[in-house]
């Protein structure tokens, strides 16, 4: 027998069942190697193949389910499902992603994502079918947990307030760690501690020894605070830094913790959760995704609740102070009404022609008594609103504390004999230096003296004690007056408050004396504390003030000159106020004292006057009905004859902005009103001295 030896290039039938041949085993290759579990069936459901990744899957082996119903791994009550299945690859369609369950050889049920594709012949009849299953236990597991974490944080987000939030917020915390105790601490950003606000299966010796804690402690909690990161302690018998709190931590029955902090997107720390575990324990990197996912509410819950308490405060704060501020008002009025009548009987007096001298005399005092009073009360107010906006200045010098309790009992000694207190005091033998203004210091011990004086009755003892005790001088005055109730303490210094039940005892005020007292003690780097037991058992306030050294030589006392202060030259003088009262009584006064004065009641009309006075002084109200006095004033400044006066500006407004703006608009001093008469003069006598030099 021969053979024929064929030579050349292969056919293309052959090159193609080559192809074919090739595809084939490298599909069978993909599909025994596929960790997915790939099985053929017939229309039939005889289960024609079974790769390796059906057998990791479902538990059998190829042989023992090769030719055998599909049914044996599919539950009973999905067998209704499989015929449906069937029915719909019969008709050509192909099924993807079908979530179902099945069954492995162990019984177990398995969560699996189904593909399946019909199998056609040559003709492109469908005579079987190829299912692709993909174990999704792990993702429904975790979209059971996504939908678990979605409950508990709709059920943190329905609490009404932050103390059942808390709770809630520790009971899911628990349950996502499967932990037996937690829980909740909340950071004090003034004190820099955290504190338990939320707890679960502690005792109360745990809760009390973990009140407070602090970033420097070497607890979980403490760490988590310290570090701004999660803190797990899987043994607390192994774990070094832990040592100390061992026996707590034993006594309060847990051996694992795992310490979290709550925090605001910016990292600002709003506390620290913590779970206990009675085994030694470390949660597993899902468990702590979810946490963290679930913490994220938490803190935005923890946020929205301060927030809104603080808003709510703010609305209570608002709500009072304007309470406050209808009662101040209506004390204002009463205030300044009470000065108003001795003042209106006093003129009606010296109008009546059948006056004497005395009663003349008398009437001059009470006026100028009753508007001290007034003038004092404003300038309360003002020395209040100034130290509220940081506007008050000190000017401080070497003072002797002494000198400044002499001054100020001197100061309020009317006030004290009007009533027939005697007063006591007890001070230091030696010089007790400060480094304080003066006459700001003298202001506050006098403002308590009076404030003393008004809460006791008639024949009262108060007393004022100074000593230095550890580098500090404290001084208190006692009273054996009214008293002050304990829930009034804690509002002695809110500006314009006044104990109700102590009003009707006092001599008037607009509840700033304790407020003023406060600010300016602050200022002078000092404290002040009130006291008192109780209702009639009098009260006592505390000043601690820092010590200062000696000055190199005691400084000169200042002299008070017996003389009379000299009369001012007479000068050209022009008044210029819309308040025609205010206007016409300051020329008056002027004129007595011998200055040559005119008065305008408008800017115009003063702009008028000047051009042909050419007054030396001009007084100038700033709020006038046509020009402002700002206005005036640079006009003046601009013509010829307006360069060398003298502008004073007089205003109520004294802060300041004020100051500097009547400087800028040409003024060379500015006065508040009310002026009183001596500050005028005293001006006046300045101008002539420095015109005489």
């Amino acid at each position: 027998m021969s053979v024929e030896r064929v030579t050349g290039k292969p056919t293309l039938a052959f090159e193609a069942a080559v192809d074919a041949a090739l595809q084939s085993a490298h599909l069978a290759a993909v599909v025994a190697s596929s960790s997915d579990a790939i099985v053929s069936m017939s229309l039939e459901g005889r289960i024609q193949s079974w790769n390796a990744g059906a057998t990791a899957l479902y538990g059998y082996q190829a042989d023992e389910v090769l030719g055998r119903s599909i049914l044996l791994i599919i539950p009973e009550e999905l067998h209704a499902e499989e015929l449906q299945l069937l029915e719909r690859l019969r008709a050509g369609e192909r099924i993807e992603h079908f979530d179902t369950t099945r069954r492995g050889k162990d019984g177990r049920r398995l969560p699996i994502s189904l593909t399946v594709s019909p199998i056609r012949d040559a003709k492109g009849v469908v005579i079987g079918a190829s299912k692709i299953a993909r174990d999704i236990s792990e993702r429904k597991t975790e979209l059971e947990a996504l939908a678990k974490l979605n409950d508990l944080s709709s059920r943190l987000w329905r609490s009404r307030a932050l103390k059942e939030g808390l709770n809630e917020m520790l009971a899911a915390v628990m349950e996502l760690l499967s932990a037996q105790k937690g829980n909740i601490q909340l950071h004090d950003r003034e004190r820099q501690v955290l504190t338990i606000v939320a707890h679960k299966g502690f005792q109360p010796d745990f809760l009390h020894f973990f009140r407070e804690v602090s970033a420097e402690d070497d607890s979980a909690c403490g760490r988590a605070l310290r570090y701004g990161e999660r803190t797990i302690i899987e043994d607390i018998e192994l774990d070094r830094d832990y040592e100390v709190l061992r026996p707590v931590a034993r006594a309060a029955g847990y051996r694992a913790v795992v310490s979290t902090p709550l925090s605001e997107p910016d990292g600002t720390r709003l506390g620290v959760i913590s779970t206990h575990f009675s085994a030694v324990h470390r949660p597993t990197d899902q468990e702590l995704r979810r946490l963290d996912l679930y913490l994220r509410q938490a803190s935005d819950f923890i946020q929205r609740c301060q927030m809104e308490e603080a808003l709510r405060h703010s609305q209570e704060a608002l709500i009072e102070a304007d309470h406050r501020k209808d009662e101040f008002l209506a004390l204002l009025a009463h205030e300044l009404r009470n000065p108003l009548a001795p003042i209106r009987y006093a003129i009606g007096s010296v109008k009546n022609v059948a006056r004497t001298s005395a009663q003349r005399a008398h009437a001059d005092e009470v006026i100028e008594r009753q508007v001290a009073h007034m003038s004092r009360l404003l300038d309360d107010l003002l020395d209040v609103s100034r130290i509220t906006m940081g506007k008050l200045e000190l000017k401080k010098q070497p003072t002797e504390l002494n000198a400044v309790l002499d001054a100020a009992v001197e100061a309020t000694r009317p006030s004290l004999d009007a009533k027939g207190h005697a007063l006591s005091l007890d001070l230091p033998e030696q010089p007790v230096w400060l480094m304080a203004d003066p006459v700001r210091l003298t202001q506050a011990f006098s403002n308590l003296l009076i404030n003393a004086a008004k809460y006791t009755d008639a024949g009262g003892r108060i007393d004022v004690r100074a000593s230095v005790v550890g580098g500090k001088a404290t001084v208190r005055v006692r009273d054996n007056g009214v008293g002050i109730a304990p829930e009034m303490l804690p509002r002695l210094f809110v500006p314009f408050f006044q104990g109700d039940a102590l009003t009707w005892r006092a001599e008037g005020g607009l509840g700033v004396g304790l407020s003023l007292v406060r600010g300016l003690v602050t200022l002078h780097g000092g404290n002040i504390e009130g006291f008192s037991e109780g209702a009639n058992k009098g009260s006592e306030f505390v000043v601690q003030l820092p010590v200062g050294a000696a000055p190199p030589e005691e400084p000169a006392r200042i002299k008070r000159d017996a003389l009379e202060p000299t009369p001012a030259e007479s000068l050209r003088v022009l008044l210029v106020d819309d308040n025609r009262d205010a206007a016409d009584t300051c020329a008056t006064l002027l004129e007595l004292a011998g200055q040559d004065v005119q008065v305008a009641y408008s800017g115009q009309k003063a702009l008028e006057l000047a051009e042909k006075f050419h007054p030396q002084l001009v007084v100038l109200d700033i709020g006038l009905p046509d020009l402002d006095g700002y206005e005036v004033a640079r006009l003046m400044r601009g013509a010829e004859w307006g360069r060398g006066t003298v502008l004073v500006a007089a205003t109520g407004w004294g802060r300041e902005d004020d100051k500097q703006r009547a400087f800028a608009a040409g003024f060379n001093h500015h006065l508040t009103k009310p002026i009183a008469g001596e500050e005028l003069l005293a001006l006046l006598r300045s101008l002539s001295e420095s015109r005489a030099d």
